[in-house]
């Protein structure tokens, strides 16, 4: 599974539905993009120390996705798609969304408009 920024900051900040979707797969991953979105975020944070101190102890726990060659192919391909049906989508998210594609695993998000986005499974959660 793979963690957009909104779901990350979710399980950081302990909403527990994340939390026991997290715990039942076998392997949890995170975009470049989405780690240099909370990063950002948290730089502006009041709580920056303890957001970085939880990135220092748990970011290994994670499987970090790098853009490659073939992220970017897929990336244009979710841009045509959507741009051809009318639903674009932020520039970042079509990245996120081309590494959930390339890696085949489905996206942890509550932005429906990933839904617009073929070949991507979106999982959401309530709390």
């Amino acid at each position: 599974m793979i963690l957009d920024t909104n779901a990350l900051s979710a399980f950081v900040d302990g909403e527990p539905e994340v939390g026991r979707i997290l715990s039942r797969q076998r392997r949890v991953a995170l975009p470049v993009i989405v780690l240099g979105e909370f990063r950002y975020g948290i730089s502006q944070s009041r709580y920056r120390a303890a957001y970085e101190s939880w990135l220092a102890a748990h970011l290994g726990d994670f499987d970090i996705l790098d853009v490659t060659d073939e992220t970017a192919s897929t990336y244009a391909e979710v841009r045509v798609g959507l741009k051809r049906s009318g639903k674009p989508i932020p520039a970042n998210d079509a990245w996120i969304a081309a590494l959930a594609i390339q890696h085949a695993l489905p996206l942890l998000s509550r932005d429906e408009h990933f839904d617009a986005v073929a070949h991507l499974e979106r999982r959401t959660w309530q709390g």
